[in-house]
């Protein structure tokens, strides 16, 4: 039985990982995150772990805050916060290679669903300077169509009525926000970095919402003093099983309990605006400090994001249990390729045909990377939360210049045709949705308003239904071509299946 991987075992760790060289016992926490997965940690906190060694400042220490598991503070806290990052990928002779660094700049890790109030203290912390997120979109308590925060939210009620016992992600920011402000401390910077359109923006904007309610003086304080950068992280990261564990003790001689495994590739944009000063992050190639991360946002969305759930939605429809199996599937591949040349790169102007082709390349190459298979379940999950910006904004772009719309209509219809929860072999599947209720709903509705119909007109009317779901369609559905292909894509998935549906779009 291997030790645990802890501050006593570093010194003992083998000579190619490489590990933390300043002296973590000074070190102090400067950053609250909110929601300590594997994205996180495979990103902000390592590059937060590089910032630190790189100028020798030790007062950005990370306290991370898990929502509601204990899985990680469990397995983190007997190693005094250390965890392995293993970066994968091909070498030159088409062997998996892998480099592994332990990471240092997690102090602790607490849990917000056993002591809520404690992590409104953390908040409050006179040290605390940034407060960040990764929650994942479905964290927000928002409207995907909309971006309005959804006050039915069962955990927003709670919090308006327990300000001392917070559940949601909103609640647990104005509150901690509210305490900062009644002691006179300084304000923070509030830093989302997860996968939404102008989440610093949307962050601020639910923010003030719910302090509206609480404190018309707090959302002047927030409004006036807090920022709230956008910012852009690409990295793919997928969730960590045994055999890494295994691999990754079997090269460090020590037990970690939760490593993270991601790709080399990392691209971190992130708005200069903090109210309170940040790490060194632009160090050793990090983070890149821009005064609009809109264009960047606006093009991992649509050229990365959107592509990836396209495979993830027709793969699982095919029985591929990973996205490289999708990726290298021919036709799958060449329809994706279309799709992002002709009718997602005309969208993302002023940056050359070029770049766009060759980020292109990369992005299918990425995904494709034999070393780091990625689940084709996990890049499906939580749909209703991704397809409004990944794929219908772009759709609504192209619609306004007249332009055609078949591939990106059949990804979206392919994503609605898995919420059947069955693949193409019967095989049953779960579907991970934080609307999975009211999406199966939806289903129903639209069978029955389906077989109401002449049978010339059922298939119309199927997609009519589905499409007229504002949450995540807002008012797309109103828009004639879009519903029209909608109606030809599912039926040809419902009487033909993926690869005549595919050929079909093209």
């Amino acid at each position: 039985m291997l030790e645990r991987l802890n501050t006593e075992s570093l010194p003992r760790l083998p000579a190619d990982v490489e590990k933390p060289v300043y002296d973590r016992s000074r070190l102090t926490p400067g950053i609250v995150h909110l929601g300590l997965g594997a994205f996180h940690r495979a990103h902000q906190a390592v590059m937060t772990d590089l910032a630190i060694e790189a100028s020798g400042d030790l007062s950005w220490g990370i306290l991370g805050v898990s929502l509601r598991s204990p899985a990680t503070r469990d397995a983190l806290t007997p190693q005094d916060g250390l965890y392995t990052l293993a970066l994968r990928d091909d070498g030159p002779d088409g062997q998996a290679r892998e480099q592994l660094r332990v990471v240092g700049s997690v102090l602790r890790v607490m849990v917000a669903g056993e002591d809520p109030n404690a992590v409104l203290e953390r908040i409050a912390y006179p040290q605390t300077r940034i407060v960040s997120l990764t929650v994942t979109e479905k964290g927000y308590s928002h409207e995907p169509a909309t971006g309005h925060l959804r006050w039915d939210d069962p955990d927003i009620l709670h919090d308006l009525e327990n300000p001392h016992r917070p559940r949601s992600t909103i609640g647990i920011l104005v509150y901690g926000l509210a305490l900062r402000r009644e002691r006179g401390l300084p304000p923070v910077t509030l830093m989302s970095c997860d996968n939404l359109r102008g989440n610093g923006d949307l962050l601020r904007s639910l923010v003030l919402a719910f302090a509206l309610r609480v404190d018309v003086a707090l959302t002047g304080w927030i409004d006036t003093h807090c920022t709230f950068p956008n910012s852009m992280v690409d990295r793919m990261v997928p969730g960590t099983d045994d055999h890494d564990r295994d691999r990754i003790a079997q090269r460090l001689g020590v037990q970690d309990a939760w490593p993270v495994v991601g790709e080399p590739y990392l691209n971190w944009v992130i708005e200069d605006k903090f109210a309170a000063g940040r790490p060194a992050w632009e160090t050793q190639g990090g983070a890149t400090f821009v005064r609009s991360a809109a264009p960047y946002e606006r093009l991992k969305l649509r050229m990365v994001n959107g592509p990836h759930s396209t495979f993830a939605y027709l793969g699982a429809l095919l029985g591929h249990q990973t996205i490289g199996v999708s990726v290298r599937t021919p036709a799958l591949h060449a329809f994706v390729e279309a799709m992002m040349r002709l009718e997602i790169a005309p969208t993302l102007r002023g940056i050359p045909d070029g770049g766009l082709e060759e980020y292109g390349r990369r992005f299918l190459a990425r995904i494709a990377n034999p070393a780091l298979p990625h689940p084709t379940p996990q890049v499906a999950r939580d749909g209703s939360q991704k397809i409004p910006q990944q794929l219908l904004e772009t759709i609504r772009a192209r619609l306004r210049t007249g332009d055609d719309i078949q591939r990106l209509s059949l990804a979206v219809a392919a994503w609605l045709h898995y919420l059947r929860g069955e693949d193409e072999q019967g095989k049953r599947y779960a579907i991970e949705d934080p609307l999975a209720a009211r999406l199966a709903k939806l289903l129903s509705r639209a069978e029955v308003a389906a077989r109401a119909c002449a049978p010339a007109q059922s298939a119309h009317r199927r997609a009519m239904v589905l499409a007229g779901f504002k949450p995540v369609f807002g008012d797309l559905g109103r828009a004639d071509d879009f519903v029209t292909a909608l109606s030809t894509h599912l039926e040809n998935l419902r009487q033909h299946g993926v690869m005549y549906a595919v050929q079909a779009a093209t």
